[in-house]
């Protein structure tokens, strides 16, 4: 991992330092028939974001702290939410992950006139399914979700299952300079090219992490969250070997993280069961190996001297699901959707046999320079975005199941969005899934071909896009019309 900035400040935990409508998404339980209303304030602020003897950080967040408020209802709550602007600069708010109605997904000029300084605009939407959510602006969120508005939002199942305590991790990095003030480098060029503004600070909860304390015998329900606008983690927890029982919001045959890892790229979200095995007095180290010449302690979990039980309970990790429809795969209507682009994207190309007039050129130089002229350092299918308001790229027929294979042909990885809806990953490389997963956020691997499955019954122009925030301001992003 390369970078251009001043050298991480010492401490552990910093990583050079070690550490439309939608009427038939309204589906509301008759045991939740509550409304619930917030307000979130996006303005400057001042947050602790690494410990003395720095100071506070100037920030942009919501409600005066980093991470936002977290937002908590409950599975078939109706939210009203008013967000003010008191930033300098127009803003929206999209719920990440939530089928909301096409007018309440915040894409400035695509679904919404964005929020202008000094006024409020008010979100209202059904809690349709349980899980772990999150949200942040569509409006230059490059910036501003790299300056700190972003927030969680818990939707919480009718009949959860038994744990003894709950824990919210929201991940994110930050690029600061020596004084602890964040770097003024946003839509920097290399950062769009490569892999994304990758920071030098890690924060969990906006905070330098610190030991957590847990006990032998303990279940834990571990919600993650990856705000970052780039970074991409893999969390080892050594011996404790968590269960993956959700991914993205949506539940998951429970399961061991495939090689031990659980990997998140930027919006992704993850649930563990964390049973906590080890020895009194034991400490165990969750270490990132995403970077594996880069690998660094995120955090210790220290276990307390008294146990709370001599083994695991035996109580059940399995989530309700929730009311998504089922992809007939079979009969679906197939769609080819190709990324090119970025650094050393020609050469991907030309690799895969595919032609490089659609990506930047070879390894650096008039190829790349050429492109940037016209635009687009990113494309999907051949066209860099240019703003929010786009043709569709797709137009799909509402209520009928939709598969759309994805090809990868760029030398990075991409965590690619969709919103309004949440599909099945159903095949990589050709080999199906273990787990059909849902996920409304797939990370695809350079070079890598991935299937997706949905039926599009949310009517609406949607957006689609990686999240690494820089890919998308270079370009890689569409709009998917459900008709």
């Amino acid at each position: 991992m390369t970078s251009n900035f001043p050298p991480a400040l010492s401490r552990r935990g910093f990583l050079a330092g070690g550490a439309a409508t939608g009427a038939a998404l309204s589906l509301r339980p008759a045991w939740a028939d509550t409304h619930r209303a917030f307000t979130l304030r996006a303005a400057p602020g001042r947050a602790r974001l690494v410990p003395e003897p720095w100071g506070e950080s100037d920030v942009w967040c919501y409600g005066g702290i980093v991470p936002g408020p977290e937002i908590r209802v409950r599975q078939g709550d109706r939210l009203r939410i008013a967000v003010e602007n008191a930033l300098d600069e127009d803003t929206t708010v999209h719920w990440h992950g939530l089928r909301v109605p096409n007018d309440m997904d915040g894409v400035p000029h695509l679904t919404q006139a964005p929020i202008v300084p000094g006024e409020t605009s008010t979100y209202a939407f059904d809690a349709v399914d349980a899980g772990t959510f999150w949200y942040h602006p569509h409006q230059r969120s490059f910036e501003q979700v790299g300056r700190g508005l972003y927030g969680a939002l818990i939707i919480e199942e009718a009949n959860p299952p038994q744990v003894d305590r709950e824990m919210v991790w929201v991940l994110d990095d930050w690029r600061l300079t020596q004084e602890a003030e964040i770097d003024d480098s946003f839509g920097d060029f290399h950062d769009m090219s490569h892999a994304g503004r990758l920071g030098n600070t890690v924060t969990i909860n906006g905070r330098a992490p610190d030991a957590v304390p847990v006990r032998t015998g303990e279940r834990i329900r571990l919600r993650l969250i990856n705000a970052a606008n780039a970074r991409i983690f893999a969390l080892d927890f050594g011996d404790l070997a968590p269960q993956v029982i959700a991914l993205d919001g949506q539940p998951v045959t429970p399961h061991a993280a495939p090689g031990g890892r659980v990997v998140l790229g930027p919006a992704m979200r993850a649930d563990l069961m964390l049973d906590v095995t080890a020895v009194p007095g034991a400490t165990i180290s969750v270490i990132d190996r995403f970077f594996a010449q880069d690998a660094y302690a995120l955090l210790d979990l220290t276990v307390a001297e008294t146990p709370l039980r001599d083994t695991a309970p035996n109580w059940s990790m399995e989530l309700p699901s929730n009311p998504l429809p089922e992809p007939d795969i079979a009969r679906a209507r197939r769609h080819e959707v190709t990324f090119t682009g970025g650094m050393m994207g020609g050469m991907v190309e030309r690799q895969m046999g595919l032609s490089s007039e659609s990506g930047i050129g070879g390894m650096m130089g008039g190829g790349m320079m050429n492109r940037m002229h016209d635009g687009g350092i990113w494309f999907v299918n051949g066209v860099a975005a240019e703003g929010h308001i786009l043709d569709p790229m797709l137009t799909l027929e509402r209520d009928a199941s939709h598969v759309i294979a994805m090809t990868n042909a760029t030398a990075f990885h991409h965590p690619i969005h969709l919103h309004g809806h949440s599909f099945r990953v159903i095949s990589r490389n050709g080999t199906p899934t273990a787990h059909r997963e849902w996920q409304d956020t797939v990370l695809m691997a350079p070079r890598e071909r991935v299937e997706i499955a949905f039926v599009a019954d949310n009517p609406g122009d949607w957006m689609f896009h990686c999240h690494i925030l820089e890919h998308q301001a270079g370009g890689m992003m569409g709009v998917i019309r459900v008709a």
